[in-house]
């Protein structure tokens, strides 16, 4: 069989309570047939009701086909997943989080294309304050290239322009920029000048119908009223989205982006 020359990355939003998890039991397994992905990377962010991933999510992730889970500033709060954050390599924490934290924020998994690395980042505009991820992640995608070209980044940031720039910023030096955390796909998937391929926000992987994954009534009752509100996650039939990135091996450039609504 000829060697491939290049390789299909699928990387889904932010997994949003059951509805998502549900969502991917039943479709993931297809969407990889259907877009011959040789590597997936999902955000785990919000599996456990809107707040983190427990251990038992991260299994279930892992057996659905799951190659890289990444997260965000929730990947704190399930306790029973933080002993995990140190042992397991396919789990990532942002990488910009101060020395002292418990996990990683960047892994290299082997695919049938050859070694794909991965690594996960957080914004700080509207956000926990972190250490920069310009330059945390400009060292990372440095050692990555070391032992591979294809080099996915996952940039979970609030603000639009933070997570252009860092787009612009890394052009060339990675294969991939992907924003998640606002739960809202947006229209921009391109391939930017020196081959990387960039896409503001992934979108979300939860609930249809809902305020970035909450109930609509509560959501606007919050609005309304400017109460702190409870508002558990939306019960009900879900989405998945994301990109497929297809990438040349050899360079690790971005030969086509596209939209993933399923």
């Amino acid at each position: 069989m000829a060697e491939k020359k290049s390789l299909n990355a699928l990387m889904l939003g932010d997994v949003c309570g059951q509805p998502g998890l549900r969502a991917l039991f039943v479709s993931l397994g297809a969407l990889k047939k259907e877009t011959k992905a040789d590597v997936v990377v999902v955000n785990g962010e919000n599996a456990a009701d809107g707040f983190g991933l427990s251990v038992g999510q991260m299994n279930q992730l892992f057996a659905l086909g799951v190659d890289v889970i990444t997260s965000g500033n929730h990947i704190w709060q399930q306790e029973d997943l933080r002993p995990v954050l140190d042992s397991e390599n396919r789990l990532l924490r942002p990488a910009n989080y101060p020395d002292g934290a418990p996990g990683h924020g960047m892994c290299v998994v082997s695919t049938p294309c050859g070694p794909v690395a991965v690594i996960n980042l957080q914004g700080r505009i509207e956000m926990p304050q972190t250490d920069d991820p310009f330059r945390v992640g400009l060292k990372l995608a440095q050692q990555a290239r070391r032992q591979t070209p294809v080099v996915l980044v996952d940039f979970h940031a609030e603000a639009t322009d933070e997570k252009e720039a860092l787009g612009f910023y890394l052009d060339g030096k990675v294969s991939v920029v992907v924003g998640t955390h606002t739960h809202v796909a947006t229209a921009d998937a391109k391939i930017l000048p020196h081959g990387t391929a960039y896409q503001t926000d992934l979108g979300f992987t939860g609930p249809k119908d809902s305020v970035i994954g909450s109930v609509p009534e509560i959501a606007i009752q919050k609005q309304l009223s400017q109460m702190p509100l409870r508002n558990p996650i939306k019960d009900g039939d879900a989405e998945i989205n994301g990109v497929l990135v297809t990438i040349d091996v050899a360079t690790g450039q971005a030969l086509s982006i596209r939209r993933i609504q399923a």
